[in-house]
């Protein structure tokens, strides 16, 4: 059993969740801080939401779960730590994502 790497992960998350709301994948966002395989098979991704009120939260958080475990069917677990610290802001966007939704 090969364990996935964290860049593995991101890509995948990259690929495969959005905002809703905004209909962007999550990682060009900046939604997603770090990203942790443990040696007991375990992917530890540390994220936050645009705001602590953000009504796609919950869907997010579960398709980040959902599209990890479906990439990687080894991995025994997906836990997500959402931490408001340091607050998202919108120069955590990827260059990218800032010139798609017009932020310079």
């Amino acid at each position: 059993m090969t364990l996935p790497t964290s860049v593995e992960v991101r890509e995948v998350i990259r690929e495969r969740v959005k905002d809703p709301e905004l209909m962007m994948n999550i990682v060009d966002l900046g939604l997603i801080y770090d990203v942790a395989i443990s040696p007991e098979n375990t992917v530890e991704i540390t994220m936050t939401l645009t705001s602590p009120g953000c009504p796609a939260g919950p869907e997010i958080i579960t398709d980040v779960q959902r599209e990890t475990h479906a990439a990687f069917p080894d991995v025994e677990e997906v836990n997500i730590h959402l931490t408001w610290s340091p607050f998202w802001n919108p120069d955590m966007m990827s260059e990218d994502a800032k010139e798609e939704l017009g932020i310079f």
